[in-house]
């Protein structure tokens, strides 16, 4: 049965997949692979491993019709149209847990790097512009005693505020759903999504990307930051309303926000660009090697279970 893998990943991935004697096909190109090769190459496959650059709309999967399964190399899967895929008999996975500390990580890193304006002061080194200390240089904000909100308290959310926490912050979120184990972990305190917008000092985005959480937050919902807020995005980038974000963001209204996605990616909102308070990162929020390495490790069991008419290990869809 062939494999066909649309990006190159990890090594040990693609070895546990021709230990399983699949005749395994890797796209090879450092880019994301064009719809048409996807099809010539997919037209004829049992499995696709894929990453969130690849589009499966309804013509696409039409296309594909040995396909038994599509195991995405992400947490998440709004790349790939569930409801269609599930009609056509194809399994869908993705990867969580496994990167769970590597996105929570980057999270807080930003929340650091945004808080006390490190890219300003590094750009200022680099350029010759630092002139020695100054009692006003570059002034930023301390995490202690701040109410940092988390919206959307799943795993990374949750473990995103575990780290806060040893800052000394007070935790708040938002969730569907309550998290005991947040609240057990951190003290933190479940609030409505204004409340939490109104209150707090720094707030970290941990969403899915689905019809309900985009552009959730809205020109409406980004008036209600304080001017002293930090803004931090690790989880889609359509989940703020970015031109609205980059209007507040000139205008002073926040001190600072930090992104590692975007809502066009890879294309960068130019006015983003132009400002000296953000810091953009280039969607590296499981780019660790064990994180990408377990990832791939993930999907390829994934693949070797459903070809082996077993249960696959985090399925997205249920195939009646």
């Amino acid at each position: 049965m062939k494999v066909f893998v649309t990006r190159e990943i990890s090594e040990k991935a693609i070895h546990l997949l021709k230990k399983e004697k699949f005749r395994v096909s890797v796209y090879k190109k450092d880019k994301p692979i064009p719809k048409s090769e996807l099809i010539k190459n997919g037209r004829d496959a049992d499995a696709i491993i894929a990453l969130l650059t690849e589009k499966f709309d309804k013509e696409l999967i039409d296309k594909i019709p040995k396909c038994r399964i599509i195991a995405n190399v992400a947490v998440g899967y709004n790349n790939i149209d569930i409801e269609y895929a599930t009609k056509k008999k194809i399994v869908v996975t993705n990867t969580p847990d496994v990167l769970t500390e590597s996105t929570s990580d980057l999270a807080l890193a930003l929340i650091l790097a945004c808080s006390r304006r490190l890219m300003e002061g590094e750009r200022m080194v680099r350029t010759g512009k630092f002139k020695g200390w100054k009692p006003k240089l570059l002034l930023g904000i301390e995490l202690k005693n701040k109410v940092v909100g988390i919206i959307g308290a799943g795993r990374i959310g949750t473990e995103t505020a575990v780290r806060a926490k040893a800052f000394k912050t007070k935790i708040v979120y938002f969730s569907r759903n309550r998290n005991y184990e947040l609240e057990k972990k951190t003290g933190g305190v479940k609030v409505p999504l204004e409340t939490l917008l109104k209150k707090s000092d720094i707030i970290s985005i941990h969403l899915p990307l689905n019809k309900g959480t985009y552009h959730l937050i809205d020109r409406k919902r980004l008036s209600l930051l304080k001017r002293s807020a930090v803004l931090v995005n690790t989880s889609r980038g359509e989940v703020i309303d970015e031109k609205e974000l980059v209007k507040i963001l000139k205008q002073k209204k926040i001190f600072s926000a930090g992104f590692d996605v975007y809502e066009n990616e890879p294309t960068i909102n130019p006015g983003l660009l132009k400002l000296d308070n953000v810091i953009l990162l280039p969607h590296i929020g499981s780019a660790t090697e064990e994180a990408r390495s377990a990832m791939a490790i993930l999907a390829a069991k994934n693949v070797s279970n459903v070809l082996k008419d077993k249960k696959a290990l985090t399925p997205v869809n249920k195939l009646r």
